[in-house]
């Protein structure tokens, strides 16, 4: 039994209208990261909208507050909130160090542990497990713990 041609086109748009709703529905808040070596924090949730800040720091941690169809709501480390594309963020966990003073990074999660490196405020980096006050941090090829206070992007957002 042959299937016509418009039921198989059907199912193909069909196809591919899913992934898009099922992006629509994830539950705020999230946490997400920039994918792209340049994005755009515009003041509505559309292209005609004026531009509020240009990001050219891709892993930056955003929070994600709320959706709008393709766009994201977002706040920055900095408490700049605007809209975003979605295609231009990922849900990779990465954390931003927070505070005026150098973090400490740490061989294990504990404040005895050897001084790998003291990392300065804004370094970025992909975040890992986080637990009694301690997260993992990998910045470069340097890995080690930080204390979670001292990133934004760590625990819940």
């Amino acid at each position: 039994m042959a299937i016509p041609r418009r039921f198989l086109s059907i199912l193909a748009v069909l196809g591919l209208a899913v992934p898009a709703l099922a992006q629509d529905t994830a539950k705020t808040p999230y946490w997400a990261s920039i994918r792209s070596s340049e994005v755009n924090m515009r003041v509505g949730p559309g292209e005609d909208y004026r531009i509020l800040w240009v990001y050219k720091r891709p892993l930056l941690p955003l929070k994600v507050l709320r959706i709008k169809e393709g766009w994201r709501y977002v706040r920055d480390p900095a408490g700049a909130q605007g809209w975003v594309l979605h295609s231009l963020l990922t849900r990779q966990r990465t954390g931003y160090i927070q505070g005026k003073e150098p973090a400490d990074m740490r061989e294990a999660g504990n404040p005895g542990a050897k001084l790998l490196w003291r990392l300065a405020p804004g370094v970025i980096g992909v975040l890992g497990d986080c637990g009694n006050g301690w997260c993992q941090l990998t910045v470069g090829p340097r890995k080690g713990y930080v204390p979670q206070d001292r990133i934004w992007g760590a625990g819940e957002p």
